[in-house]
C-alpha cells in the first residue's frame, strides 16, 4: 500500500527519448531535482548537474567517494557502546564553473532572453550536453555549447568543453574558468535523510599554485586527516585573438580569457579536471599525481576522452541493458535508473556505494545494506568484477567490525549499519546498530555472488573470514529459550522495517541469520575436508575452534521462527500482532512519511510498517515459504506498509508478481521506476535513490521474469508484461551470457556466449548449448 497522491509522469522529461534525458527549457521550480538527475559520475568522482556558470543553483556539489570528515557524535545522555564518531562526505573543491561575459555583461540564466535551450543527459555516450541561444539586451545572438563528462576510463579525470559564438556581431568576451572551495552551512531542518553539514569548514588549505593555464589547489581535513588535490588545465581552439590571466589563492583560482570575437567566430576552451585523494599520502605527492593526470588528458584531448567514454558505455549496455519495446517512456526511465547505477559503481574501487551515489549529500554519503541487497544483484549478474570489488571492500572493514562487536559486548564481528570508514556512524542505535541483519545481508550477497560466478577461490580467500566472524556473532547474540521449547532465539534487534525497533525474534533477521550460520558451517567444513592448507590458514587468522562449527549448525537447526496458526502468517516479530493497528483512514497524505510527523514511540506502538520486512524475507529466501504462506503473508502485510522507504516498492512489486497480485505488482513497479523522476519521496533534491534504482532492475528480472537463484539453480517463473510488447535483458551466469526475451505470449532463452548452461522454466529443466542455443516457452496459465 502506498499512501501517495496520483503518480504523474514528470513534465520535465520531454520528449520521451530512449537514450536521453532532455530538458527543453529552464525550470526554476525544478532546479534542485534536475541538479540530481543531470549529475555525472564514475563511482569515484561525481559532479551534480549544476549549470556551467555556477548559478543559479540549489547545491553545487562535487564529491569524491570515500572522502569524508569525521566529527564527534554528541548525545544528550550517554550510554555504553554508543557510536562515537560520525562521518560525512565532503563537498570538495568545485572545478566546473565557467562564467561568461559579453560586452562585460554577465550571462545569467534566470534573466537571460533565451531563444533556444536544451540540456541532455546522454546515456548512450555518457555525457552531459547543453546547447542554447541567448539574445543579449543589445540584440547580439550568442550560441553557447557545453559538453561535460566524468571519465569511466580515467578514474580521476573529468572534462568540460565550453564554446561561445556571437552569431550576428562582434563583441568582447570574457570567459572565467574557476575553481572554488565553499564551506557549506550546517543543516538543522530535522530531516534525518538529509546531510547534516559542518559547523566549521571541512577543508583546510595546503598548497596552491599556477603555471600558464594550469592551477592546482590542495586541502586537508582536520579530523579524518585526509588529503585532496584538485587541478585544472585548459586548451583553446579559436581564430579569435585573446589573452589569458591566471589568479590563484588558498580557496579559489581563476583562468580568465579575454577574447576579441568577430561575427561568427567561435571560442572554445576545454577544461580538464583532475582530483586525487588519500588517507596517508602528503599533499605534495597528490599534487604531482594531479599534474600527471592533467598532462595525459591534455595530450589526449577531449575527443579521445569522449570516444573512450562511448566505448565504456557501449560495453556496459551490451551486458546490462533492459530493452523495453512498445513503451518509450518506460524504456527511458529504466535506462535512467541503470545509467545512474553505472555512475555510482563503475570505478568504486576500494570504496563502497553511497546511498545517493555521488549525486548529492543525502544520508551523509554513507554505505548501508543498500549495496548488498539492492545493488549487488544487478552487478553480480551483469558485471561480477565490480560485485567482487565491493564485497572485497566489505572484507577490508572486518577488523573494525570485530572492534564494533566488542563495543556492544559480542563475539565475532558486527558490520556497521551506516559508515564510510568502517566505523559505526549511526547515532540512533534503535534504527542503526540494532539492525544486526546487516551481517547476514553481506553474507547473503557473498553467497549469491559465489553461486552466480562459481568463484570459490574468492569465497575461500576472502569470504571465509567474514563467514567465521558473522557466524560467531549470531551464535553469541542468540540463546536457547525455555519459553520457546528450547529453540534458538534472537532478542533485541531491528529488522528492515524501522517502524518496529528493538524487537524479539524478527522473522527476517532469524531467517537470514540461519542462512548465515548454515553457509558458514558448510563452507568451513568444505575447507576442512578438501582444502586443508587454506583451512589451517583460516584457523591461524581467526582462531577458529572445531566445536564452533557444530554450535553454528545446532543454532541454525533450532532457530525459532514466529508463526501465527490462526492467521496462517509469520508475525514480523514476537509482539507485532499485539500492537494497535494504525489509523490509515484518518492519516492524510501530507502526513507521510510518518517519521517526519510522529514521535518514534507513537509509531513503535502501532501495527504499521515503513518498508517490506517479512515480504522481503519471502523474496530473498523464497524457498523457505510455501506459496500459500506467501500469499497470506503478502495479503496481511501489504495494506499496513506505508512505503515511507524508497526501498519498499520494488520488493512489494516482486512479491506481488510471485503471488499473482498482478495489478498491485504493476502499481508498485511504477513507483519503483519513477521513485526519483517523479520525486515520490520529496527528497530527490538530495540525490538519487541508488538502491531503488537497483530495485527497478530486480522488478524486471526477479518480478516479471520470475528469476530465482536458490541453491545455485537458475529458475524462471515469468508473467506477461502489461504495457510493453517485449522486454529483453542479459544475465551473466557462471561466465556465460544468457539473453532473455519476455513477451506477451511467452519467453525465449538464448545462450549468447558460453559452452553450455542449464536453467529451469518453472519445474522444467532446459539445457542450452552452442549447438542448440535457444528455447521458447509459452506463458503458464494463471
Amino acid at each position: 500500500m502506498l499512501h501517495r497522491e496520483k503518480l504523474e509522469r514528470p513534465d520535465y522529461v520531454y520528449p520521451a527519448d530512449e537514450w536521453r534525458m532532455v530538458e527543453k527549457r529552464f525550470y526554476p521550480r525544478l532546479l534542485a531535482q534536475n541538479e540530481t538527475f543531470f549529475s555525472t559520475a564514475n563511482g569515484y568522482l561525481g559532479m551534480r548537474g549544476c549549470f556551467d556558470e555556477g548559478t543559479p543553483c540549489f547545491s553545487n556539489g562535487t564529491f569524491v567517494n570515500g572522502f569524508y570528515e569525521s566529527w564527534p557524535i554528541v548525545y544528550g545522555e550517554e550510554a555504553y557502546g554508543f557510536a562515537r564518531t560520525g562521518q560525512t562526505i565532503v563537498n570538495v573543491t568545485d572545478a566546473t564553473i565557467i562564467k561568461l561575459y559579453v560586452d562585460d555583461e554577465p550571462f545569467y540564466l534566470p534573466t537571460a532572453n533565451l531563444v533556444d535551450f536544451e540540456r541532455v543527459l546522454d546515456m548512450q555516450h555518457g555525457t552531459l550536453h547543453r546547447d542554447l541561444l541567448w539574445e543579449t539586451p543589445a540584440g547580439k545572438v550568442v550560441s553557447i555549447k557545453s559538453r561535460r563528462l566524468v571519465s569511466f576510463e580515467h578514474r580521476h579525470l573529468a572534462a568540460i568543453t565550453y564554446e561561445v559564438t556571437v552569431l550576428n556581431a562582434g563583441a568582447p568576451l570574457t570567459i572565467s574558468s574557476e575553481m572554488v572551495y565553499r564551506h557549506g552551512a550546517k543543516n538543522d531542518d530535522g530531516d534525518p535523510r538529509r546531510h547534516r553539514g559542518f559547523a566549521e569548514r571541512a577543508l583546510h588549505p595546503q598548497q596552491n599554485y599556477s603555471k600558464d593555464r594550469r592551477v592546482v589547489l590542495s586541502h586537508a581535513t582536520k579530523r579524518s586527516q585526509m588529503t585532496l588535490a584538485c587541478g585544472v588545465e585548459h586548451s583553446v581552439a579559436t581564430e579569435c585573438s585573446y589573452s589569458v590571466e591566471t589568479r590563484c589563492s588558498e580557496d579559489e583560482a581563476k583562468v580568465v580569457f579575454s577574447v576579441a570575437a568577430q561575427p561568427g567566430e567561435s571560442f572554445r576552451i576545454t577544461k580538464f579536471i583532475a582530483y586525487h585523494t588519500s588517507r596517508s599520502a602528503p599533499v605534495a605527492e597528490l599534487c604531482e599525481r594531479t599534474e600527471r593526470t592533467l598532462d595525459r588528458a591534455a595530450r589526449q584531448g577531449f575527443e579521445e576522452l569522449r570516444q573512450g567514454q562511448r566505448r565504456y558505455v557501449d560495453a556496459f549496455w551490451k551486458r546490462s541493458d533492459v530493452e523495453i519495446r512498445g513503451d518509450t517512456s518506460l524504456q527511458q526511465a529504466i535506462r535512467f535508473n541503470l545509467f545512474h547505477i553505472l555512475q555510482a559503481t563503475a570505478r568504486a574501487e576500494g570504496v563502497g556505494v553511497p546511498a545517493k551515489g555521488l549525486t548529492g549529500e543525502g544520508y551523509e554519503g554513507h554505505y548501508f545494506w543498500d549495496t548488498e541487497i539492492y545493488v549487488l544483484p544487478f552487478l553480480t549478474y551483469t558485471e561480477p568484477r565490480i560485485a567482487r570489488n565491493l564485497l572485497k571492500f566489505r572484507h577490508s572493514m572486518l577488523d573494525k567490525a570485530r572492534q564494533r562487536a566488542r563495543e556492544v559486548n559480542q563475539k565475532g564481528a558486527l558490520f556497521p549499519w551506516r559508515t564510510i570508514n568502517g566505523e559505526e556512524a549511526s547515532a540512533y542505535y534503535a534504527a542503526g546498530t540494532a539492525q544486526y541483519h546487516i551481517n547476514a545481508d553481506i553474507v547473503y550477497a557473498l553467497r549469491k555472488y559465489v553461486n552466480a560466478t562459481g568463484d570459490n577461490e574468492f569465497l575461500y580467500e576472502v569470504g571465509a573470514d567474514m563467514l567465521v566472524e558473522t557466524a560467531r556473532l549470531w551464535r553469541d547474540l542468540g540463546f536457547y529459550s525455555e519459553r520457546k521449547n528450547g529453540q534458538f532465539c534472537i532478542a533485541g534487534v531491528t529488522g528492515p522495517d524501522e517502524y518496529n525497533t528493538v524487537v524479539n525474534n524478527n522473522t527476517y533477521t532469524n531467517l537470514m541469520a540461519r542462512e548465515n550460520l548454515w553457509y558458514a558451517a558448510a563452507t568451513i567444513e568444505t575447507l576442512r575436508d578438501k582444502r586443508r592448507v587454506r583451512y589451517q590458514a583460516l584457523v591461524d587468522r581467526t582462531g577458529l575452534e572445531p566445536h564452533e562449527v557444530d554450535e553454528w549448525k545446532e543454532a541454525a537447526a533450532s532457530m525459532y521462527l514466529p508463526y501465527d496458526e490462526k492467521r496462517g502468517i509469520h508475525p514480523q516479530d514476537d509482539d507485532f500482532l499485539d500492537r494497535r493497528p494504525w489509523d490509515f483512514e484518518n492519516t492524510p497524505p501530507d502526513k507521510y512519511p510518518l517519521l517526519l510527523h510522529h514521535h518514534p514511540l507513537v509509531i513503535y506502538r502501532h501495527q504499521v510498517i515503513k518498508q517490506a520486512d517479512v515480504v522481503m524475507a519471502m523474496f530473498l529466501l523464497g524457498d523457505e515459504f510455501s506459496m500459500e504462506e506467501k500469499q497470506r503473508n503478502f495479503d496481511f502485510y501489504d495494506p499496513i506498509t506505508t512505503g515511507d522507504s524508497s526501498l519498499s516498492a520494488c520488493i512489494q512489486s516482486i512479491e506481488a508478481c510471485e503471488v499473482r497480485r498482478i495489478e498491485k505488482a504493476f502499481e508498485y513497479s511504477r513507483y519503483a521506476l519513477l521513485m526519483d523522476l517523479a520525486d515520490i519521496g520529496g527528497n530527490a533534491a538530495d540525490g538519487c535513490h541508488i538502491a531503488s534504482m537497483g530495485g527497478t532492475w530486480m522488478v524486471v528480472v526477479y518480478g516479471l521474469a520470475g528469476f530465482r537463484d536458490y541453491g545455485g539453480r537458475f529458475r524462471f517463473g515469468p508473467i506477461p508484461p502489461a504495457r510493453a510488447e517485449e522486454i529483453r535483458f542479459p544475465l551473466t551466469l557462471r561466465g556465460q551470457i544468457l539473453d532473455v526475451a519476455l513477451g506477451r505470449e511467452g519467453i525465449t532463452y538464448t545462450l549468447r556466449e558460453g559452452d553450455g548452461l542449464t536453467i529451469w522454466h518453472f519445474d522444467e529443466e532446459i539445457r542450452l548449448s552452442p549447438e542448440d542455443p535457444s528455447c521458447s516457452r509459452e506463458h503458464a496459465e494463471a
